[in-house]
């Protein structure tokens, strides 16, 4: 009996045993579709190494202006299936820092660079590394003027010359009449005030409403009208007399505080009016007048002072909504980061551009801020 029972124990441990082995090699056979089915999902999104990657370097990145700039890049990237960075120095005097940033963007071998230039002469150096590698560059806000050849392939800006231009068209039509009147005994002043002298974009701003401004009151000055203030854009009166002087006023620097004293210093010089071509000279505009109390129509020191301001932000648009301030130029920065893209992917896809691509620009006032054609362009 015990052998019959040893034999019957030593068989069920070998059925036991043989079952336990076909569960093991069996797990293996219930598991493999569940990991192949990744492998079937993938090609419906291509891995991000596969998209060309685009570079994407600013003037700055904190202020609005900019993240409205990079809300437009970032649906054209989205749009278009590429990948992009997104980079800006923390304020628009850190030259060095955005050439670093330029630099570090090159080193990832970039299928195309976009270049908002802080400096128009600072990055020959990378402009040229970007010839000598195929990559091309596309510049947006002010581009980057006067490039080593072949470098910059298209421009989305706004034409700041023409917007420029614009304010003074505007600002001449409220100051026409003391124009007139001035005499060279009793002479009168035309201010626009400027964060820096070598950004494209203000520097095109400043020399649009100078040229504008200089023709408009030429017309009732004749050989009367100087520009003083900065020698990029001195010129003499054509008879020797002046009877209108147009001063263009450069900040120390880009802070609030420099801007504030170039605006302070203006104001003591009782011009007819004045312009202030980007949004850090608007701020400082306002720290100069008690946040734009001052220019108050009714009870304000300078009651009577047209101010022109660019671009938009909460305190500048207070001040058009109190008519504090005269008005201001808009810019469309949804588009320029858009079109940055765009111009990008089509140079890639050897498409021909245009080597400007205007993004328009408009004035704006308490009247006309709420349309909707103007409204859009508007950012808290």
């Amino acid at each position: 009996m015990k052998k019959v029972f040893v034999v019957l124990v030593v068989a069920a441990l070998m059925l036991s045993m043989a079952a336990c082995g076909q569960q093991q090699t069996a797990a293996p056979q219930t598991a493999a579709p569940a990991t192949a089915a990744p492998a079937t999902a993938a090609p419906a999104t291509p891995a991000p190494a596969g998209k060309p990657y685009i570079a994407i370097i600013s003037k700055g990145f904190q202020h609005k202006f900019w993240q409205t700039v990079k809300a437009g890049s970032d649906d054209a990237a989205a749009k278009l299936n590429v990948d992009i960075t997104f980079e800006g120095p923390p304020s628009e005097s850190d030259i060095q820092i955005q050439v670093d940033m330029v630099n570090a963007a090159l080193a990832k071998n970039p299928a195309a660079l976009c270049l908002a230039a802080l400096d128009t002469k600072s990055l020959n150096e990378q402009l040229q590394a970007c010839v000598d590698k195929g990559i091309p560059v596309i510049g947006f806000d002010s581009g980057v003027p006067n490039p080593p050849a072949g470098s910059i392939k298209s421009t989305a800006s706004t034409n700041n010359e023409a917007a420029g231009a614009v304010a003074a068209d505007e600002m001449f039509k409220v100051i026409k009449d003391a124009v007139s009147a001035a005499t060279t005994a009793k002479p009168v002043k035309v201010a626009v005030v400027s964060q820096d002298a070598t950004s494209a974009s203000i520097t095109g701003r400043t020399t649009g409403f100078v040229n504008e401004m200089l023709k408009k009151c030429e017309e009732v000055q004749p050989g009367k009208v100087a520009v003083t203030g900065h020698t990029s854009w001195a010129k003499a009166s054509s008879s020797g007399e002046t009877a209108v002087e147009i001063t263009v006023t450069i900040a120390a620097s880009t802070s609030v505080p420099d801007c504030q004293a170039a605006c302070q210093a203006v104001l003591q010089t009782n011009p007819l009016g004045v312009f202030c071509t980007n949004s850090g000279t608007v701020d400082g505009m306002l720290a100069a007048t008690s946040d734009g109390s001052d220019l108050d129509r009714a009870t304000g020191k300078y009651k009577n002072l047209p101010v022109i301001g660019f671009d938009s932000g909460s305190s500048l648009l207070n001040a058009i909504k109190k008519k504090w301030f005269y008005g201001a130029i808009t810019q469309d920065p949804y588009m320029i980061g858009y079109d940055a893209v765009d111009l990008a992917v089509k140079v890639l896809n050897g498409e021909k551009v245009p080597e400007i691509v205007d993004t328009g620009c408009h004035f704006y006032n308490d009247q006309n801020m709420n349309d909707p054609d103007i409204a859009k362009l508007l950012y808290e």
